[in-house]
């Protein structure tokens, strides 16, 4: 684990609610296969609320929603299965390799993705909650995300992804090195970092990383409900 600068959690409060609001809002985020949904359970695990960036896109590509539609308008009606829901494969093909329909797709998902994962937050309960973001860096980082206190980045090798993705997923090795180097670089991800979990290990250094991160956070979300109060 490598902390980083020590920013002070940022004042929230919601007029019309009774429950109380988390005084701290933590990103996670890293690159394909590099842990950020065990990073995710394990922070899950101490209690800690997760807003999952994926969850979310999932629902509103779900059909029938105004996404969905902005999608097919977009790309085509072939991206649709026989049931009328988005077939992901069909569009991941249709994005990959060109950079265009993927900054078109980018621009129809991310601004609902955004919204949809504040309010997640904002509704959260609990002394901290997690934001699970896997395209942060991609999606603008923090001047995309203003209300997120804390990001972590969870970092490992470019050769530790591609090990962990072939096993994960099969395919072959060349699909693997484009589909990382379709992403952001490690080192764009780590300037965007307040904190980061070094994965390259066991998952039972991994676990002990997030423990320790977890009673940092523990302590700023205290100093947080100390500057509210």
């Amino acid at each position: 684990m490598r902390p980083g600068n020590r920013r002070h959690a940022r004042k929230m409060s919601l007029p019309n609610s009774t429950a109380p609001v988390p005084p701290l809002t933590i990103a996670i985020t890293g690159g394909i296969a590099s842990g950020k949904s065990e990073a995710c359970r394990l922070f899950a695990g101490h209690g800690i609320a997760v807003a999952d960036a994926d969850v979310i896109a999932r629902q509103l590509v779900a059909r029938g929603q105004p996404a969905l539609a902005a999608i097919v308008a977009r790309f085509g009606a072939h991206v649709l299965n026989a049931d009328g829901e988005l077939d992901r494969a069909a569009l991941r093909q249709r994005v990959f390799a060109d950079e265009v329909a993927r900054r078109d797709l980018e621009a129809i998902l991310h601004p609902r993705i955004r919204d949809g994962l504040r309010q997640a937050c904002v509704t959260a309960t609990g002394t901290y909650v997690i934001a699970a973001i896997p395209l942060l860096a991609e999606g603008g980082g923090r001047a995309a995300y203003p209300w997120l206190d804390r990001i972590v980045v969870v970092d490992v090798m470019p050769e530790t992804q591609i090990r962990r993705l072939l096993a994960r997923d099969g395919g072959s090795l060349e699909q693997a090195q484009r589909i990382l180097a379709a992403q952001t670089s490690r080192e764009a991800r780590l300037a965007i970092a307040d904190d980061v979990l070094d994965n390259d290990g066991t998952p039972a250094e991994l676990a002990r990383q997030v423990t320790a991160l977890h009673q940092h956070y523990l302590q700023l979300a205290a100093m947080a409900r100390a500057d509210r109060g």
